[in-house]
């Protein structure tokens, strides 16, 4: 009996796969025999698939596994230190950090970095490198082997400056050391520090900031020799500067490790309550990192799925439709084959079976459109100085969900032209009949629906893109509390060159005056930090003379240290109160400049002027109230600032910024000049215009408005061919029915009006239901718009225009055809 049973599966599969093979070869050579049919599907097919397998690429390379080579990365979680009674997060303090080490039993290894500029020197020339500073497991933890020599071993994460060493990328190897195998043990000038090299990166290996690709790693003892804002912070429970990652131990989820980490963190609070009051710990998934950058890209990269998604929507009815007219015109064969014996079954297996051949045929094409726009984000993203890295990743994940598109692709395209097959009847198909304009139109429902459902989509991506490139616009023009033109900057680091602190004050002073003369100048002034850049604004707890909070949260705020001039310079009006003047130093009293979210959070609304102010256990005098501007990004929500002056709280890192009446380009080479006289070795950052700067900062909804208006583009493309398909079919199946109503007396006009309206119909009802999905859809965009409403008329208005030209364009051809219809040829046909 089992033999028997074993033979009867032998002979079914053989069956089976001889059936299978068949189907190939007679779907391959039909598709041969119809070469514009086939390469037009495969073409639509390709540009629905290529940018779903791009946009899988980048979600792969940029968000899931952003770090080539680190082990484990579905266990690797981002973790942040909270606030109670703020939004936003922020760093955690060393000691915390360590603390949280020791005290978790779910997690495998904690990893410490912070993101540091270098001043790298180059014989008799200096450039900046970026890198960062890690702790001393960052490279075992994250299971890499080094290219050449070692990591950082654990007596590295302890003293003051103490273990000079660095680990180099293998790009820069190869670049700065010509991949030269005795570079272990030489040093590197970083920051005027000799570090000996004693290790290079591996290949591939780009660090863990998503975004950027590192040059260098040094050992967290280094901190202070690459911290130019407030000194040495290891011991200090109090500083809050590192970001970091956990990795989970196998089996633990990440609401367990959460769980036990929010309880580590609650001791803590009550341990060391001065410094660590209201404080938490939050854990993120890769794709959710809040400090760089992985959650901005994280929701664009959503929004560029979802709209790719469409496309491939739209070029799957498109192949449908295309499909369907091959299936109305195989009808004599399908008849035929039906006559001889062929089973339904078979011939709806047939069909598929071509539908599988273009659809396979596209996806190869859409893995090689991905892989050529895998690079594509750094491309769409302005400049900045600094080495980017936002590669996709085209590994066998992608390859399997590009399978299941491929598969899923196929059934939404072809299963509707095999059922369509499968119900041919004998007896109905060998009689002659035709399709008319009118009568044939329950015969073309399912065609009609597609365009419909095509011109819907094109509709709703239209809209997106409109509403996106408004508010990039609206971006572009608005107001961020600061002047954009005229204002130049860059910024200088005097630690690397050997500055102290008495030394940075006398350049400074008399680069002002140097910088002051210069023809077009207006005025000058020295910040630490300025809007809208990646150097992060110094942040302290707060107190308030008359303002008790709630007894769990502790007041803390941003604040930025300004030299006299900052705000005119700025172009950041004072409300009331004074501005800073040279005789605010370190010998004075200490004194601070409020913004009005301060001034309605913490004063009530009342000018402060003359109240005290408490940051870090010292008092400061409010003598003045500056008008609200944006200070890390124009979608940031108000937050309270205060400015402190600068030779108050002097550190070795400043930012210059000049107004100048002058185009800014005109100003860096001057700089540059007054810069050298005063020191030779002085490197010359990037000077750049404020208007660049805020610029940058839009990256995001750059990338949104390029990837919607290349979509949008494809799917108006692809609608069009599909009504232009649908009507040229409906003309050509409608000849004898024209012929007819042209030989009754009806005129060309009357043809052209008729076939034009059907199409026109079917393009109103694919905006409307466009224009009620868009209605529910765009609200989703939220997070990209800027003072612009998702139900913007003008936006909604435009797209209406557009879809409405191109739905006519595409009509005129077949519709013009119809008017040159013979009445006798095609009565005799």
């Amino acid at each position: 009996m089992n033999s028997v049973a074993g033979a009867t599966r032998a002979s079914w599969a053989s069956r089976w796969r001889g059936d299978l093979l068949q189907d190939l070869r007679i779907g391959t050579r039909l598709l041969w025999r119809s070469p514009a049919f086939s390469l037009l599907a495969v073409l639509c097919l390709t540009l629905g698939i290529g940018a779903n397998a791009a946009v899988f690429s980048w979600i792969e390379g940029v968000l899931m596994r952003p770090y080539p080579l680190v082990a484990h990365q579905d266990r690797m979680l981002a973790i942040v230190g909270t606030t109670r009674g703020s939004s936003g997060f922020d760093d955690l303090s060393w000691p915390d950090f360590q603390d949280l080490e020791r005290r978790s039993t779910l997690a495998q290894s904690f990893v410490a970095e912070k993101i540091a500029t270098a001043t790298l020197s180059l014989g008799n020339r200096a450039e900046k490198a970026i890198g960062s500073v890690v702790s001393a497991n960052y490279f075992s933890a994250l299971g890499l082997r080094m290219a050449l020599g070692r990591g950082f071993v654990p007596e590295e994460n302890a003293g003051r400056n103490a273990h000079p060493v660095a680990v180099i990328s293998y790009q820069f190897w190869q670049e700065r050391f010509h991949g030269d195998p005795g570079v272990i043990g030489r040093t590197q000038l970083l920051n005027n520090v000799p570090h000996t090299i004693v290790g290079v990166a591996p290949q591939g290996f780009y660090g863990t900031f998503v975004g950027y690709s590192w040059q260098f790693w040094v050992p967290i003892s280094m901190q202070q020799a690459f911290d130019y804002n407030g000194g040495y912070k290891l011991e200090d429970r109090g500083a809050r500067w590192i970001e970091g990652f956990v990795m989970r131990k196998p089996g633990v989820t990440r609401s367990q490790l959460q769980q036990e980490l929010s309880a580590i963190a609650a001791r803590l609070e009550s341990e060391y309550p001065e410094v660590n009051r209201g404080r938490a710990i939050q854990l993120f998934p890769l794709w959710g990192t809040p400090f760089n950058g992985a959650n901005t890209l994280g929701r664009t990269l959503g929004v560029a799925l979802s709209v790719a998604v469409f496309v491939l929507l739209i070029a799957c009815a498109n192949v449908g439709n295309l499909l369907l007219v091959r299936a109305f015109s195989r009808r004599h064969e399908m008849t035929v084959r039906l006559a001889l014996g062929a089973g339904r079954a078979r011939l709806v297996r047939q069909v598929l079976t071509e539908g599988l051949i273009l659809s396979g045929l596209a996806a190869l094409g859409g893995l090689v459109l991905a892989w050529w726009c895998r690079d594509l984000l750094v491309r769409l993203l302005p400049p900045r100085g600094v080495p980017y890295r936002l590669a996709g990743e085209l590994d066998w994940r992608v390859f399997a969900v590009t399978a299941g598109v491929c598969l899923l692709s196929t059934l939404l395209f072809a299963l509707v032209p095999a059922m369509q097959c499968s119900r041919t009847e004998i007896t109905e198909a060998l009689r002659s009949e035709s399709s008319g304009v009118v009568g044939g139109r329950r015969k073309t429902w399912f065609r009609s629906a597609l365009v419909v459902l095509q011109v819907s989509l094109s509709f709703l991506l239209l809209v997106g893109a409109g509403l996106v490139v408004r508010s990039l616009n609206r971006l572009r023009s608005a107001n961020p509390g600061f002047s954009r033109d005229r204002v130049v900057t860059t910024s200088f680091t005097f630690a690397p060159q050997g500055y102290d602190a008495a030394r940075a004050r006398n350049f400074e002073d008399e680069l002002l005056q140097r910088v002051q003369a210069l023809p077009g100048v207006e005025s000058t002034s020295w910040s630490r930090s300025i809007p809208f850049t990646f150097l992060t604004y110094s942040s302290a707890p707060i107190a308030v003379d008359g303002y008790e909070p709630p007894r769990d949260q502790q007041p803390a705020a941003n604040f930025s240290e300004v030299s006299p001039g900052y705000f005119a310079t700025m172009g950041i009006p004072l409300v009331s109160g004074r501005d800073f003047a040279p005789s605010d130093d370190e010998n004075s009293q200490p004194v601070a400049i409020v913004n009005e979210v301060m001034v309605r959070k913490y004063w009530r609304g009342a000018d402060p002027v003359g109240q005290r102010l408490q940051v870090n256990g010292k008092w400061l005098e409010v003598v003045g109230v500056a008008k609200l501007s944006k200070y890390g990004s124009f979608m940031e929500t108000p937050q309270a600032f205060f400015y402190v002056p600068l030779r108050q709280n002097f550190g070795l890192l400043a930012s210059l910024e000049v107004r100048t009446a002058t185009p800014p380009q005109a100003v860096t080479p001057l700089l540059a000049r007054e810069i050298h006289a005063l020191d030779q070795n002085m490197p010359v950052y990037e000077a750049v215009g404020m208007r660049e700067v805020v610029d940058r900062s839009m990256a995001a909804p750059q990338v949104a408005v390029t990837l919607l208006t290349v979509f949008g583009s494809l799917a108006l493309v692809l609608s069009a061919i599909g009504l232009y398909a649908v009507m040229s079919y409906v003309v050509s199946q409608g000849t004898r029915e024209m012929g007819l109503r042209m030989a009754l007396g009806a005129r060309a006009a009357d043809m052209l009006r008729l076939v034009v309206s059907q199409a026109m119909t079917l393009a109103a009802v694919g905006i409307g239901v466009g224009a009620a999905a868009a209605l529910v859809l765009t609200r989703l965009l939220g997070y990209l718009l800027y003072e612009v409403s998702p139900r913007d008329p003008f936006a909604f208005a435009v797209s209406f225009t557009i879809m409405f030209v191109v739905a006519l364009a595409a009509t005129i051809l077949p519709a013009w055809r119809a008017t040159r219809i013979d009445p006798l040829r095609a009565l005799q046909s």
